[in-house]
């Protein structure tokens, strides 16, 4: 069967991947120069299927209310003139508690962790390497004793898909990960997640693209998707650039951008941009050996050590599809990286980064098939694509070979937003 793949990032190859290892002659497109260059270019680098959780959590109307108003903040809300946005801001704002917060987690702990296992099986067949992987942990780490509350939760629906934690004490994290030593941010506790991991997902999506480009997947990069047409019942083809592609099945892995080019075809994707920063900063020789990734929960950032350099990614900032860097923002992510190590990071040659995060309001992603049945979609990871990535793109070639899905897919599919199979 022909497929065509709408979308190079990490999540769009990792679908070529499983569909190229089903048999099926691939093509991927991208408007983008190379693969993974949008939000796979800067990502944070965890692995983190124990910490996958959603952004709607208990607490965080009021939290994200009132950082809002206040300067250098890790979360923004910018309103637009935008039915989409505030459509999607409503029903974000519902899943803001305890017992939606504990379903929707649960689901993305299921895929997640599974994703893992399935990156380290792909990882093994197809002799990739070069990514900066390693599987050293998580520590998601609590500023302030209301903070470590909502740790204790996460760790309840972590007891109960049996996935190890150990919940710290800050004399606990300083002995664990002996590089914070010199650290001047208060830490009241922290949770340890052990089966946690790292690495790049830039990397990863180039040295996949190397691989299946050697085994005959066909790649159009500079080629931008602008409209799916169909006739009946059906899928036709798309419009991209002057061309018009034409396969058997199509599947849409186009992030943020998924929800407007579907809208037309009567399927309203609850998808909507979470703008997020990152700074790579590289390490010096005397610069701090630390393995485990670290999420400083506070101020919602995410450090991680890629090889010779430190990643650190986080914010979200709820304003549309602008792509521009913010100064404060990248100086917030300096000040947070200082805090846990300030010394032995090259802090003068600083790279700077913003993408968007495709985010569902609930936190779980959008996968399977849609009312047009040669219409697949692997969409709404949110900040978890990474970790998410090979799980779901599993899963979507699964669902299109006919198969059962290795694990339960209650809450995975589109039907929880109205958009049925056919």
């Amino acid at each position: 069967m022909q497929v065509l793949v709408l979308g190079a990032g990490v999540v769009g190859m990792a679908t070529a991947y499983y569909l190229w290892r089903d048999g099926h002659e691939v093509t991927v497109v991208d408007r983008q120069a190379g693969p993974g260059l949008e939000a796979s270019y800067g990502n944070a680098g965890g692995l983190c299927p124990s910490f996958a959780g959603p952004w709607a959590a208990p607490g965080m109307v009021t939290k994200a209310l009132r950082l809002s108003l206040t300067p250098r903040s890790p979360i923004r809300f910018r309103p637009q003139a935008d039915l989409h946005q505030w459509t999607w801001l409503v029903r974000w704002m519902a899943n803001c508690n305890v017992e939606s917060f504990r379903r929707n987690k649960l689901r993305m702990q299921r895929v997640a962790h599974y994703s893992l296992a399935c990156l380290r099986t792909l990882v093994d067949e197809a002799g990739l390497d070069g990514f900066d992987f390693h599987s050293d942990g998580v520590l998601q780490v609590f500023r302030t004793p209301e903070e470590l509350e909502l740790g204790r939760l996460s760790a309840r629906a972590l007891e109960e898909l049996g996935i190890a934690w150990r919940l710290l004490s800050a004399g606990e994290v300083d002995a664990l990960e002996p590089a914070l030593a010199q650290r001047s941010a208060p830490i009241a506790g922290a949770l340890h997640l052990p089966a946690d991991a790292s690495g790049d997902s830039h990397k990863f999506s180039k040295a996949l693209h190397q691989h299946l480009a050697a085994r005959g997947v066909r790649f159009l990069f500079d080629t931008t998707v602008t409209a799916i047409a169909h006739e009946a019942d059906s899928v036709t083809g798309v419009q991209a650039g002057s061309q018009r592609l034409v396969a058997d099945a199509y599947v849409v892995a186009l992030g943020s951008f998924a929800p407007r080019l579907l809208r037309p075809l009567g399927i309203q994707l609850p998808v909507y941009p979470l703008k997020g920063y990152s700074i790579t900063v590289p390490v010096q020789d005397d610069g701090p050996d630390f393995q485990t990734a670290l999420m400083d929960e506070h101020n919602k950032v995410m450090i991680s050590r890629l090889g010779g350099r430190v990643r650190a990614a986080g914010m979200g900032e709820l304003g549309g599809y602008d792509l521009s860097t913010d100064p404060q923002q990248r100086d917030m992510l300096v000040n947070v990286v200082r805090e846990f190590f300030p010394t032995g990071l090259d802090f003068d040659r600083v790279e700077s980064w913003a993408g968007l995060r495709p985010m569902t309001p609930d936190g779980p992603p959008v996968l399977g098939r849609t009312h047009w049945p040669n219409l697949f979609l692997n969409s709404g990871h949110g900040s978890n694509g990474w970790t998410q990535a090979c799980g779901t793109s599993r899963i979507v070639a699964d669902l299109m070979a006919g198969r059962s899905p290795a694990i339960d897919m209650d809450g995975l599919t589109g039907e929880r937003f109205g958009i049925t199979p056919a």
